[in-house]
């Protein structure tokens, strides 16, 4: 059964870091394109960052030259530092394959706020 635990989220003022961490089980971790998305009341859930299986990754407008996904398969863990956030920063946070399985993980709420 795939399941994802997320962590690391919390209050941050705008222009500070964060670091997100993501375990995933009952996958062959190694083998999937990991992705995080983020999510605010009303909007659609939103894709921050992919990590493809191997080094590439990709980050939409929103997040490039500010977020950083990154991997660790012998973990089955991966990772979102996140740099300069900003008030529309502020979402829960998720990880999930690329393209997303149907069960979600709980999140963790990102807070920007001074």
């Amino acid at each position: 059964q795939v399941q994802f635990v997320e962590s690391g989220g919390g209050l941050v003022q705008p222009g500070g870091s964060l670091t997100l961490s993501c375990r995933a089980s009952g996958i062959l971790f190694s083998t999937y394109d990991m992705a995080w998305y983020r999510q605010t009341p009303g909007k659609a859930r939103e894709k921050v960052a992919t990590a493809y299986s191997g080094t590439s990754t990709y980050y939409p407008r929103s997040s490039r030259g500010r977020f950083t996904i990154s991997r660790d398969d012998a973990m089955n863990t991966v990772y979102l530092r996140m740099n300069d956030l900003r008030s529309e920063d502020t979402a829960v946070y998720f990880c999930n394959s690329e393209p997303p399985f149907s069960a979600w993980g709980q999140g963790t709420q990102v807070t920007v706020s001074s």
